[in-house]
Parts: C-alpha cells; sequence; structure tokens
C-alpha cells in the first residue's frame, strides 16, 4: 500500500512538474504586462512567430498595447514596442537585464562554440583596437586591396565597352563576403619565388569555394537557430559546421600571410584564457558568419535602392567623384583602380544617409535581455510595468522605430537623404515633439552594441564607392519591383530577397 501511494505521488508530482513547464499555470501578476500564452502548452505562439515575427508582433500590439508578454517556445518574452523605453532596457545593469543568456545559446546552438567568462571582453578590447581608429585605418587598405583583387577591373574600356550580366545578390553578397574574409584571415604565401600570381589565383579560388559553403549554411541557419531543422537538413549542417571548423582551424590559420590582428589577438588570448584549441576553431567559425553574414546583403539592398532611385543615384555618385577630385585621383580607360582611404569614407555624408536609410528598411534585429531579477518598467504614458523574474525581455526596432510613421515620414519609402540636413549634419527625429534618441537601431545598442559596425560599414562603403566610380550601372529590367523579404530571417540582422535580380554593368570610360 506505502509503495502504492509513493508511486501515485510520485506521478502526480511529475505530472504537476510537466504542466509548470509547459506554463499551464502561469498567471498574470499585479503590475505585470498583458499575458498572452496562446493555444498550445510550452509551445506557445512558436510557429506564429517563426511564420512571421513582424505581422505576429504587429497583431499583439493591436491587441495588448506597447507592451505585452508571450510564450513562445517554453519561453517568456516580454516586447517592449514604446522607443522612450529603449534607453532604460539597454542601459540597465547586467544584474538585473543580462544580454549575454540568449546570446550564448544562440552561439552554441549555431556554431558550437561555448563561450568562457572572458570572451565578450576579448571581443570587445580586441574590436575597440582593430576596428575602429588607427586599427580600423589599417583594416580599411586591407580591404581596399582585397576588392581590387576581386572586382573585375579588368574589363574591356574605351570604345568597347561591353555590358556584363549579374545576379545581383549573388554578385554583391560574393564580392564583399570574400574582401572581408581576406582581409580578415590573411591569404596563402606565395610557394617560392615568383608565384605571386598563383597564390593570388588561390586566393580568388579558395574564397569562392569557401562563399558556396558559407552560403548553404546561411540558408539554414534561421531554422537551425529555433531547433526546427528536418532531419537531413540537420545532418547538413553539422557537416558544415564541422567544414568550416577545419577550413577556418587556427592551425591553418597562423600559417597564412596577413592575418588581421582582430583574429590573431583574440586567438592568442582566448589560449591564454585556457580555451582548448578546438573551441578555438568554432569561435573562428562564429567570427567569420558575425563580421561577413549581413555586410553582404546590405550592399545588394543599398546597390538596388539607388538603381531603382535615379535622382539617389545620380547624387551618391556625384559625391564620390567630388571625394575622388579632391583626393587628386580620377577614373579613366586604362588606369588602375583608385586608392580608398577611411578619410575619404568619412567625406560622404549623402552615401551615409543612403546606407542608413537602407538599414532603417531592411536591418531587422531581435534584442533580448534575460530578466535576472524583477524589474521595474516606466513607459512614455506613465505606465509602470514589472518585468518577472526569469522572462525574457525583447526589442524589435524594425516596427517600433524604423518603420513608425510617427518618426519617419512615408517609412516604407527609400529616401536617400532622410538622415542628413543640407549641410551635411547628421537630421535629428522625434516623436509627438520630443527627441528620440533611437531612430535607427540595426547594430543593437548599449553593452550589445556590434562591435564590428565600424568595419562593416566602411566594407560595404568601400565596395559601393568602387562600384560607382568605376562602372555604369543598371537593372536588366527597368521596371523590376523591389523583390519581397524572406520574412523567415526576422530577427537575424538584414534581410534577404525571396528572389533575385538580374543587373548589368560595364566600364564608365
Amino acid at each position: 500500500m506505502v509503495l502504492w501511494v509513493i508511486l501515485l505521488c510520485t506521478l502526480v508530482s511529475s505530472l504537476l512538474g510537466g504542466l509548470y513547464v509547459l506554463g499551464v499555470f502561469r498567471r498574470r501578476r499585479p503590475n505585470e504586462p498583458p499575458l498572452d500564452k496562446g493555444a498550445i502548452p510550452w509551445l506557445g505562439y512558436l510557429l506564429e512567430f517563426r511564420k512571421d515575427s513582424s505581422e505576429f508582433l504587429k497583431r499583439m500590439q493591436r491587441k495588448h498595447g506597447d507592451v505585452f508578454t508571450v510564450l513562445i517556445g517554453g519561453y517568456y518574452f516580454t516586447f517592449v514596442m514604446d522607443p522612450f523605453c529603449f534607453g532604460t532596457i539597454v542601459k540597465e545593469s547586467r544584474s538585473k537585464l543580462d544580454f549575454r543568456t540568449a546570446a550564448t545559446q544562440l552561439v552554441v546552438q549555431v556554431f558550437g562554440y561555448k563561450p568562457i567568462e572572458a570572451t565578450h571582453s576579448i571581443v570587445h578590447a580586441s574590436s575597440t583596437k582593430h576596428l575602429m581608429g588607427d586599427g580600423l585605418t589599417v583594416l580599411t587598405q586591407a580591404t581596399m586591396e582585397s576588392f581590387w583583387k576581386l572586382l573585375p577591373f579588368n574589363l574591356s574600356s574605351g570604345e568597347k565597352r561591353v555590358w556584363q550580366e549579374e545576379n545581383l545578390f549573388h554578385y554583391c553578397y560574393n564580392i564583399v563576403f570574400r574582401a572581408g574574409y581576406l582581409a580578415l584571415y590573411g591569404t596563402e604565401p606565395p610557394q617560392g619565388a615568383g608565384n605571386k600570381e598563383k597564390a593570388e589565383e588561390q586566393n580568388r579560388l579558395h574564397s569562392n569555394q569557401l562563399f558556396q559553403e558559407f552560403r548553404k549554411y546561411d540558408r539554414l541557419f534561421p531554422r537551425l537557430a529555433f531547433a526546427m531543422l528536418p532531419p537531413k537538413d540537420k545532418r547538413e549542417a553539422e557537416r558544415l559546421k564541422r567544414h568550416f571548423w577545419n577550413v577556418l582551424s587556427v592551425k591553418k590559420a597562423w600559417k597564412k600571410d596577413n592575418i588581421s590582428g582582430w583574429i590573431s589577438d583574440q586567438d592568442q588570448l582566448l589560449a591564454e584564457n585556457g580555451v582548448p584549441e578546438y573551441m578555438r576553431d568554432r569561435f573562428m567559425f562564429m567570427l567569420l558568419w558575425a563580421s561577413q553574414g549581413n555586410t553582404g546583403p546590405t550592399a545588394f539592398w543599398l546597390l538596388l535602392y539607388l538603381l531603382k532611385h535615379p535622382e539617389a543615384l545620380k547624387a551618391v555618385r556625384d559625391e564620390v567623384d567630388k571625394v575622388l577630385r579632391e583626393s587628386g585621383q580620377e577614373v579613366k580607360a586604362g588606369s588602375p583602380p583608385v586608392t580608398i582611404t577611411r578619410d575619404m569614407l568619412n567625406q560622404t555624408p549623402l552615401l551615409d544617409s543612403a546606407l542608413e536609410e537602407t538599414l532603417r528598411l531592411v536591418a531587422a534585429p531581435v534584442l533580448v535581455r534575460a530578466v535576472l531579477e524583477d524589474t521595474s518598467l516606466r513607459t512614455s504614458s506613465g505606465t509602470e510595468f514589472t518585468l518577472r523574474k526569469g522572462d525574457r525581455v525583447a526589442l524589435f526596432p524594425h516596427i517600433s522605430v524604423q518603420m513608425n510613421p510617427e518618426i519617419h515620414e512615408e517609412p516604407h519609402r527609400f529616401k536617400y537623404d532622410r538622415f542628413v540636413n543640407p549641410d551635411g549634419t547628421k537630421k535629428d527625429f522625434y516623436r509627438n515633439g520630443k527627441k528620440l534618441k533611437f531612430v535607427n537601431m540595426p547594430w543593437g545598442a548599449g553593452v550589445s552594441t556590434c562591435p564590428g559596425r565600424f568595419f562593416a560599414t566602411a566594407e560595404m562603403k568601400l565596395f559601393v564607392f568602387l562600384m560607382l566610380s568605376h562602372f555604369d550601372l543598371e537593372l536588366v529590367n527597368e521596371e523590376e519591383e523591389i523583390p519581397a523579404i524572406d520574412v523567415s530571417r526576422w530577427g537575424f540582422g538584414t534581410m534577404q530577397p525571396v528572389r533575385d535580380v538580374r543587373f548589368r554593368y560595364r566600364p564608365r570610360f
């Protein structure tokens, strides 16, 4: 009899524990945001959120207001859509709101890398040293040299200028990815005297092969992050991981010439902190995706928007030509490609604004913090909510600020000069007469701001600068519509198109 009682109690305890995990007993407490658990225990709104995050959040906002809590895959997420609350959240201490918890789970899931306590400080310190200031000047030059070797400057010129036709997305993603990879991870050393050309050809071949494999992984990335891959794709993702761990291994990296300080310093610091070699190989893969996963797609959208708006294309090209003339350079038939310095890139307010506008339209990260203790949040309307310990708080700036018509007039239109005043200074933005600090957040904010944003910006501007200065560009179909975005990639940085666009180019002179 006693045994049956014990078994029954165990069964009831297990059942209650399971129901608790599934979220059956969760109730809204006083001062907490509206709670919406959905119809499916534990899963909640995971499938709907995964299908189209933007439309789901718009519906929840219409139903519940600017702050609400929803169940998504076993976690309770409080989404804050009030942009005047963003500063409070991104500046809150790590003891209350910690961005590393969710980030750690993601990098383990998609890259196999398990961060140590010092990982964040190592990345931050190295990025400050090499991706900003004088370090960025050196890396910009290295990227410039990579573009020289990859872009088709050797096309016929003069009277025999010939149009070349390409797939715009693939072209931009391929060239920008490879230039960034070679600048960061180094180049193959020449094997003996007189073999420089052979080494350069090997770099072009290897970087292109790497890009092809990277695109395979990139296509799997969203479903991998949500742990929703079917068995066949899951096996392919594991194969690709192992491939990148091998190709980017630290043993192979240290045999390269011209490896960037950003890569070498981080590997050295991880080794000094006791991180084993196999885990540093995985870290190298994580850095590749972090540095190159969004720059190529953004360059695609920027060029596409310019090609669809002739007045924007002319204004930005005129600015590029002006900067070249003032540097004492010009593009002419038979001349070598121009040299673009970091200082020159700092003299392009219209290109800056066009890039910022592109990011406003197509960059859509979700910024997540783990709530480590009950935290109070006051909205711009004066309502005070309590964020519950154990939940997560999330921002989705694409809806809240970037596409908000109260902040950006005609938010769905591309306005290349939206972010710049006539005198070249940056424009301020307001909502209900109150100045906003956060009006575009493609790089995150606060302690989780992307440390590589200055290098990424320089990389994309270099590419567009070179394309506009050296080539005539046009769409194959002048009536081509801007393609829809792939909604499965909401939350992972720059969106990608559901279809591609054909374009053609030829030497300008």
